[in-house]
């Protein structure tokens, strides 16, 4: 595999969509308001991505440096395979920190200017710490994705802090009711990980990855799966119908079909590396959901 296309696996594009998501919905409330701004949504968008990016990077080296990918299920990984060396993703993660950080900065500069000292540097302490929880996930003999707290921090980065974060740039004030729908983006991405642990247990026990699946067994993460999805749809049409009572803005309810198929996908199955395939359709979903919310409000 030449290098170039090496490095455009590690960064998993499949995985973007569902990273910016939130950004989406928070976006759209924004935009509801009259407060939203192209600058700032874009360079939100720009900074997600480069957190995303830099967490696959950093998921690769992480596991790969470990021998927990040598034998795994779904994509193969980039630094276990040989494709790029274990040294080179090192640097490829260095680089790719700063120029999110830079990025961020631009973000932030953006939305708050010189005068708004504190949210300055709020936001600026939440993209370090953004940083430091990508590299964490898998990376040092700490690593939490290592001990089940993996859908801890997902819930809490790609749903709240990216639904409510990238509302705040617009507006400089919390919103409350906003939580609803940013448990639901967390809800679904906390999905999507526990599919791809689902799809790795056999793999993660043997590596003494202890992820919640592994914790819980294949039939407890199954009815966890089914909570995780079933939740995220409620707390969404509880938002609509306290907020809303047009008929057209329940059209992202379409997004939820798949969701309900993949319900019905993850009841029948019996072999774990079968769901690969349902990963990509919840994160589709996911971001179907975040467009068809954004349109219609």
């Amino acid at each position: 595999m030449p290098k170039f296309k090496a490095w455009i696996a590690a960064a998993r594009l499949r995985t973007l969509p569902l990273s910016v998501s939130g950004i989406i919905v928070g976006s759209a409330i924004a935009k509801k308001n009259s407060l939203f701004q192209p600058e700032i949504f874009w360079l939100a968008i720009l900074t997600t991505i480069g957190f995303q990016v830099l967490s696959n990077f950093a998921n690769d080296y992480g596991d790969g440096i470990k021998g927990v990918d040598d034998h795994r299920e779904g994509e193969k990984r980039m630094v276990a395979s040989g494709l790029i060396p274990a040294k080179q993703m090192k640097y490829g993660i260095m680089m790719t920190a700063f120029v999110t950080l830079s990025i961020a900065v631009n973000l932030i500069y953006a939305a708050f200017g010189w005068e708004d000292f504190f949210n300055s540097l709020l936001f600026l302490v939440l993209g370090i710490i953004s940083i430091v929880a990508a590299l964490k996930y898998t990376i040092g003999k700490n690593a939490y994705g290592y001990s089940g707290l993996g859908d801890v921090f997902v819930f809490l980065f790609f749903g709240l802090l990216s639904v409510l974060g990238s509302n705040y740039l617009f507006t400089h004030e919390p919103k409350w009711d906003l939580l609803l729908p940013a448990s639901s983006i967390g809800l679904f991405s906390m999905a999507v990980l526990n599919l791809n642990n689902m799809r790795d247990i056999e793999n993660d026990k043997k590596n003494k990855k202890n992820t919640l699946v592994v914790s819980l067994g294949s039939l407890k993460a199954k009815i966890y799966h089914y909570i995780l999805i079933s939740l995220g749809m409620v707390l969404t049409l509880l938002y609509s119908g306290i907020n809303y009572h047009s008929i057209n803005q329940f059209t992202y309810c379409i997004a939820f079909i798949p969701l309900w198929l993949n319900l019905v996908t993850v009841y029948k199955n019996k072999e774990p590396k079968l769901l690969d395939n349902e990963l990509k359709k919840v994160a589709l979903s996911t971001f179907l959901f975040a467009i068809l919310f954004g349109f219609f409000h």
